[in-house]
């Protein structure tokens, strides 16, 4: 019979790292709690840039496999910079370091409340975020104990692009949409490229949408009106029509490196609200319901109108969901070839 190994000890020189995972309508959420290196900076964007040039290897470590996969996504939480914000939040990815995450910002409201991080205040307790897009309002909805549903108010989203074509290698001429919702994404209907919005598609959706990304990325130049750091297309966002009653469109979002959003994705769904908005479709107050490729659901809709830069913007709501899946202590030893990582798509 085996014996626990109660007697092992981890090597001194061993780096250990905790974590506690969630998901946010499907999408995987790893929070680090302990382990990392204490990012320096003034910003939230300067904590961003310290960590991709000297930590990358630690993201890798902890996104991709073996701890990870290609679709894992994380964060890193810093302390807060803004005078209102509770703390900060970097968030992480296959690729690199993103700039705002809607999925996220649900997820780790449930991760600090109901691990006992920050009190929980029912019936509601409202949180402010500092991320490296701006700051992020999150209110959990509290009912025994638990978080049932975390709504967030976005940073400004707007419409960048509207009505753009681009000729794409595979598919031919192609209209887009730009907008931004923490980041920049082309919004292209799935019916102008012969793809279906369901799991058996998994694949040619990465296909179709890192093919779209880059030659969008190769024609437009994108700008922010605030914050050159955030000048960069995050991904292609598929929609179309629902496949269940109860949602109003379906979103599949291919970001970063071919990574494929399980969630309908909420800087997305800022985005979409922005879109549809700027094409009088949706109104202040109006409620907008998208599922995503595995049938999860955000719903959102728009608090009020504002500007942003030279862009007509909104302030948009996004409400969903968010579990704890577990508690992780990720051991690296310096003598495994593939401490660092590696990653198969």
């Amino acid at each position: 019979m085996l014996k626990p190994p109660r007697s092992w000890q981890v090597p001194e020189d061993w780096l250990q790292i905790k974590t506690v995972d969630a998901h946010a309508g499907g999408e995987p959420f790893r929070v680090v709690l302990d382990g990392f290196p204490e990012l320096k900076g003034n910003s939230v964007l300067d904590m961003r840039r310290d960590a991709k040039e000297n930590h990358d290897r630690l993201r890798r470590a902890l996104m991709w496999e073996p701890r990870g996969h290609a679709d894992m996504y994380g964060c890193l939480l810093t302390p807060a910079i803004s005078p209102m914000a509770d703390f900060g939040i970097l968030f992480m990815h296959n690729e690199g370091f993103s700039t705002m995450c809607g999925h996220g910002i649900i997820a780790i409201t449930k991760v600090v409340l109901e691990t006992g991080m920050m009190p929980m205040i029912p019936p509601q307790t409202t949180i402010r975020i500092d991320t490296p897009a701006g700051l992020v309002t999150a209110h959990a909805t509290i009912e025994n104990d638990s978080v049932t549903s975390v709504a967030f108010h976005n940073v400004p989203s707007f419409v960048f692009l509207k009505d753009g074509e681009v000729s794409v290698p595979g598919i031919g001429l192609l209209r887009f949409d730009i907008a931004f919702g923490g980041a920049f994404y082309a919004y292209v209907n799935a019916a102008d490229v012969s793809v279906n919005l369901i799991q058996d598609d998994f694949r040619l959706l990465i296909e179709k949408g890192m093919t779209i990304k880059h030659a969008v990325e190769a024609e437009v130049r994108l700008q922010h009106p605030e914050e050159a750091d955030l000048n960069f297309l995050y991904g292609t966002i598929f929609t179309g029509p629902p496949l269940g009653d109860q949602a109003d469109s379906r979103n599949v979002c291919i970001f970063a490196e071919g990574e494929v959003d399980r969630s309908p994705t909420g800087t997305g769904v800022s985005g979409r609200l922005a879109l549809d908005h700027s094409r009088g479709l949706l109104d202040i107050d109006e409620t907008l319901v998208i599922e995503s490729i595995i049938g999860s659901q955000f719903s959102g809709r728009i608090v009020e109108t504002t500007t942003c830069g030279p862009h007509e913007a909104i302030i948009p709501e996004v409400v969903g969901t968010a579990h704890i899946t577990g508690r992780h202590e990720f051991l690296i030893d310096p003598d495994d070839l593939f401490k660092d990582g590696f990653i198969l798509r």
